[in-house]
């Protein structure tokens, strides 16, 4: 392959953290550390670190290209970068010497062609990241579950196979890039490829737009793809899943997708973290003279204490009842169930209960007030 304009000018080794003699397993073992810290879901902000991590590794992870790579770099910048011509010292800290130019020679044979340079353009890129919305019941977000979510994508016209042109139709030639597809920026030593903007790559141009997809060679198809979601996952949370992005340019591989969780509320339990949280009514005389209440959990109902001089608001703990233990990302301890006690005062008495209540207020000597009134 063509040695990539970047080449001069980035140091991959430095960029890895390693040195020019590291073994392959070391090349790989820097690159691994250093995706995982500078991934943009651990560390939002990282993507341009991210881009040139693996753009290295992309270089130094393949042996063919490493040793093509470690060719480019021996001999130094590239002319234009040189300083004051030859002769003179580079940026590298050598001097370079009209022998060499036999070397440059050697390297760059046959990627000149006629007017001597060479023309660069960027390799097959990566398929882009894509995302998804999925709307989980409460009970699938606590259990796990193996479902599907659909994926809009775009693909090539069915009707017109992708040329952009009604079927039947002529097409002629794009005068601007000549058919080629693309325009060459000569910079020296370099020309830079890029898509030509009036036939956007194809190379020809059409009169009659497909009536499918509207001239762009492309429709909006919609892909089933399966995902597994964890026991436990929290509304808001991303599922990653590997390889089912857009797909990439060429052999290039394709984008991940990450699958949006969106979980439904429940009619009787809340969520914090991993316990499950309720509120139970209780009667007046259940708080100030204890009582058992039965409630229910994910599985079945058990049975609570609710101790004498329980006060509105308390919190009971039923442990190991909340969300069930994960796997993988969401593994940890089961949650616990607390149940908040909520005591009812009722709006309207009959005269046994008022009679039972007046009777209690004669008998209550407890001032609660006092520290408020002074």
């Amino acid at each position: 392959m063509a040695p990539q304009r970047e080449w001069f000018e980035k140091d991959y080794y430095k960029v890895l953290g390693v040195v020019s003699t590291a073994t392959d397993k070391e090349i790989t073992r820097a690159y691994r550390k250093l995706a995982k810290q500078y991934h943009p879901d651990a560390n939002p902000g990282s993507e341009e670190r991210f881009k040139e991590i693996s753009a290295a590794y992309d270089v130094l992870g393949d042996a063919d290209k490493r040793k093509e790579y470690d060719e480019v770099r021996k001999q130094g910048p590239i002319p234009g970068s040189f300083g004051g011509g030859f002769g003179t010292g580079t940026p590298g800290g050598g001097t370079f010497r009209m022998e060499d130019m036999g070397n440059l020679g050697d390297l760059f044979g046959g990627l000149f062609g006629n007017r001597g340079r060479t023309t660069t353009t960027r390799g097959p890129a990566r398929g882009a990241d894509m995302e998804a919305a999925l709307h989980l019941s409460f009970s699938d977000a606590v259990h796990g579950v193996t479902t599907s979510v659909n994926v809009p994508e775009d693909v090539r016209c069915s009707n017109c196979r992708g040329t952009g042109a009604a079927p039947g139709t002529a097409t002629h030639t794009c005068p601007r890039c000549g058919g080629t597809g693309t325009l060459n920026d000569d910079q020296g030593l370099f020309s830079l490829s890029t898509v030509c903007p009036d036939c956007v790559g194809r190379g020809t141009l059409f009169d009659t737009p497909c009536p499918v997809c509207q001239g762009s060679g492309t429709e909006r198809k919609v892909r089933s793809v399966k995902v597994r979601i964890p026991s436990g996952v929290e509304d808001g949370q991303r599922i990653r899943v590997k390889g089912r992005g857009a797909p990439g340019q060429g052999m290039a591989p394709p984008g991940d997708l990450y699958v949006v969780v969106h979980v439904g509320k429940h009619p009787v339990f809340g969520r914090n973290g991993r316990n499950l949280t309720m509120t139970v009514p209780i009667t007046f005389p259940e708080a100030a003279l204890g009582t058992t209440i039965t409630v229910p959990t994910l599985e079945s109902k058990v049975t609570l204490k609710v101790p004498p001089g329980t006060a509105s608001g308390t919190v009971l703990r039923v442990r190991g009842r909340g969300v069930p233990a994960g796997t993988g990302r969401n593994a940890g301890k089961p949650g616990d169930l607390l149940v908040k006690t909520e005591v009812i005062v009722p709006t309207e008495l009959t005269d046994d209960q008022r009679a039972a209540v007046e009777s209690l207020a004669a008998v209550t000597d407890e001032a609660p007030r006092a520290a408020v009134e002074g």
